[in-house]
């Protein structure tokens, strides 16, 4: 069994670049025996191994990165792990109320876990903190929608604070939003400084993590699995693909998965006189109110003060676009950018990437064993973070026969709904993306 591309990113990937160089890990040159083999070394990947040697450490793990680490999707999201619903296909993130009680619960499992490895790795406030996050508002509607999850949230018995204009303004510097909705339990991540100390805390502890060795084939051996990259070749008795969307370029869910490219754009370090003229608190994490809209978020640390924002999607079956992409896109950002903070006129944006999520149509994920010793932690369905960690957390318990709850709840679900043939689901796709970001309106 071939697989038929490789993942491509494009875009510098704007997190690694703030930290530099970082460990450099070999590339499989040569033919390895493994207990499991780990495909990707993002959320998923990185957090199955973690669990792994919790459960079993004497075993041999061997980690395969196409890319070098924290170069992937991994380190191209905008660093939220939340620990509420939000579902990007809700018009305010809300669902069921049952189904989003149990979301919540696994979620929170996923951030306990992460907070775990940040404390045994000793990771800094940088790589992980948890700041809570708002849901902003620009619109009558945005603020309809805060005050629709809010009532959400109520009957959830879940704590949120409603904030006026000038409670955004006082927090952010600008006058743009109508008003917010804070919720304490999201955790904040700088994405790639994440990924790297976890990377090298397996590393240390034993896990075999081979950079730039993309998978290219693979079959079944006996009872076990054979992978071949282009320069070497990993035998092992257990795998595990924690490579989300691009689980379809291995031959699984063939038109079951939906993949979608999502940007974003840093400004260079603001200067002291551009931090004064913002004001506002040194870190903030804005999500839109309508999810279609632009998500804002400011760091503040060794790399300086900076503004984040990201918007626009493009439906994208191929798992690819053209780099030409990401300057289609940059004007969109800018005046998001210059809408929000007129007062930053001359802060440039220093990087500009795309990152590409993976939905399925009925939101669930592509989970479980699906061929003998093959497991699969995929498909996160836009939340990256949260769902990569639980997904590969329960792929290793899986691999390992440890039973749990929320084991049982991900193999519950059904599999992914096959989507339309083509072109309807393209052309569907893209009407509906560009009328959803028409309809945001400034939320946008």
């Amino acid at each position: 069994m071939h697989v038929d591309r490789k993942p491509f990113d494009p875009g510098l990937a704007a997190w690694s670049e703030l930290l530099g160089a970082g460990p450099e890990y070999p590339e499989l040159t040569s033919n390895e025996v493994a207990d499991v083999l780990i495909i990707g070394a993002g959320f998923a990947g990185l957090s199955a191994a973690r669990r792994l040697q919790q459960l079993q450490p004497y075993s041999k793990i061997v980690l395969l990165e196409a890319r070098r680490v924290g170069e992937g999707p991994a380190g191209r999201n905008s660093g939220f792990m939340i620990d509420l619903p939000h579902n990007l296909s809700s018009k305010d993130y809300a669902g069921d109320a049952a189904n989003d009680l149990q979301q919540t619960r696994l979620n929170r499992e996923a951030i306990g876990f992460a907070k775990e490895v940040a404390t045994e790795f000793g990771m800094s406030k940088e790589a992980m903190i948890q700041s809570g996050k708002v849901n902003a508002a620009a619109t009558k509607k945005g603020v309809q929608h805060n005050q629709d999850y809010a009532r959400h949230l109520q009957s959830m018995n879940e704590k949120h604070e409603l904030l006026d204009a000038q409670s955004m303004q006082n927090i952010s510097g600008s006058s743009y939003y109508k008003s917010g909705l804070f919720t304490p339990g999201t955790v904040m991540l700088q994405p790639a400084l994440y990924v790297r100390e976890l990377a090298k805390g397996l590393s240390d502890k034993g896990v075999s993590i081979l950079e730039n060795s993309p998978a290219i084939s693979f079959e079944q051996t006996g009872g076990g699995w054979s992978v071949l990259t282009p320069k070497g070749r990993v035998a092992a008795e257990k795998c595990i693909l924690a490579v989300n969307g691009h689980l379809e370029s291995f031959g699984f869910f063939k038109r079951q998965l939906m993949h979608i490219y999502l940007y974003a754009s840093m400004t260079r370090a603001l200067s002291m006189e551009e931090s004064k003229m913002l004001g506002g608190e040194d870190r903030w994490a804005f999500t839109p109110a309508d999810p279609m809209g632009t998500t804002v978020r400011k760091i503040s640390n060794s790399s300086g003060n900076r503004i984040l924002v990201r918007n626009r999607f493009t439906w994208s079956p191929s798992r690819s676009i053209s780099e030409n992409k990401i300057n289609s896109v940059a004007p969109t950002h800018d005046r998001s950018f210059a809408a929000r903070f007129p007062q930053l006129a001359s802060a440039d944006m220093q990087y500009r990437w795309g990152g590409l999520l993976c939905l399925s149509m009925n939101t669930v994920p592509a989970f479980g064993e699906i061929e003998p010793n093959l497991f699969s932690a995929c498909c996160q369905n836009g939340l990256g973070t949260a769902m990569g960690t639980l997904s590969g957390k329960l792929a290793a318990e899986q691999v390992c026969g440890h039973a749990s709850k929320s084991l049982d709840i991900m193999l519950a679900n059904a599999e992914p709904k096959r989507l339309p043939p083509e072109p309807f689901s393209s052309v569907g796709a893209n009407v509906y993306m560009r009328w959803a970001e028409f309809k945001a309106g400034a939320e946008l």
